[in-house]
């Protein structure tokens, strides 16, 4: 497979903005939208006669497990035995199972074997991991690096920033002002050892101030979850709930520091003492679990493994 160019936008797609990407083979492009923007974009997909894998259609829910696999495994022809596959997707313990009795996890793992042993130079996938389990998202991230093997394409629509940055290896984020690369906040790295180090007395401060409408809340440090980048700006995360600030990550992360929070990835700041969980998704992919309501997650760079797990004395 050679590299592939998508050009989006023109007459008859004039609530689509213009953009154009370009998606190459052994990568997985990750596309971070909100539904509506999606919509427009699996329109323009299909106008291309591009096929979408959305997980809705193409199961025969009276057949069991293993009988749906060994049929599409027939139809296309594949050559990869039915016993490889059904490990290969976590579905052995369920292999005998009708599919109007499994979980949602176990059909969009039947779904992830499907769309594998159909293939294509490129491989487009709606919202992938959106509510399924842990084994199911480790299940889509072996998914994709088989597709890299071959080598293919692969192209992930989402609405979530923490699977963008988690599954895609490049990530952007879709608006009406265009397509451009999820910020890697720049301003971050270009933080000299002194910066980072010489905390002003001015960072000693008890409140984080953020806005809501024309109103101004303050918050205790230790009752945020995280903070991530949104558009360049910070916003502060507390059960679930979204509080936009007027700084940027780096700035915010030196006055939090003394409080206990931990850049743990290009676009996330994180409170250590909500931290509850390390996943390991792969040996290139990593995620904090937080102690909150909704057990969010959030992005753990690579780089940063190490050391946080320095942090809380796991080595």
């Amino acid at each position: 497979m050679t590299d592939m160019n998508m050009d989006f936008g023109g007459v008859d797609e004039e609530a689509l903005p213009s953009f154009f990407l370009e998606l190459r083979p052994a990568q997985a492009s990750a596309i971070y939208s909100d539904t509506d923007m999606q919509a427009l974009l699996i329109e323009g997909l299909h106008r291309r006669q591009i096929p979408v894998f959305d997980f809705e259609d193409g199961l025969y829910e009276r057949l069991t497990v293993a009988d749906n696999i060994a049929f599409y495994r027939k139809w296309f022809g594949f050559e990869v035995t039915l016993p490889e596959l059904l490990v290969l997707f976590e579905l052995q313990g369920c292999a005998e199972r009708p599919l109007r009795k499994c979980s949602e996890s176990e059909l969009r793992r039947v779904h992830y074997a499907k769309a594998y042993i159909r293939s294509a130079d490129l491989m487009v996938f709606r919202e992938p991991v959106q509510g399924v389990d842990v084994l199911t998202i480790r299940v889509f991230l072996r998914l994709l690096g088989k597709i890299k093997e071959r080598p293919a394409a692969a192209l992930l629509l989402l609405s979530n920033l923490e699977h963008a940055l988690l599954l895609g290896d490049l990530s952007y984020k879709l608006q009406l002002s265009g397509l451009r690369p999820i910020e890697t906040d720049e301003e971050a790295a270009a933080l000299s050892d002194a910066d980072k180090t010489d905390v002003p007395a001015s960072a000693r401060l008890f409140r984080i101030p953020a806005k809501v409408d024309d109103k101004m809340i303050l918050f205790d440090p230790p009752e945020i979850d995280y903070i991530e980048s949104q558009d360049g700006k910070a916003a502060i995360i507390v059960d679930g709930e979204t509080y936009m600030m007027d700084c940027t990550l780096a700035e915010i992360e030196k006055k939090l520091e003394l409080y206990g929070f931990y850049r743990c990835h290009r676009s996330y700041i994180v409170n250590l003492q909500k931290v509850r969980e390390i996943i390991t998704w792969s040996k290139n992919a990593y995620s904090l679990r937080i102690d909150n309501k909704q057990q969010s997650t959030i992005p753990l760079s690579r780089s940063k493994i190490q050391d946080i797990q320095e942090r809380f004395s796991l080595e």
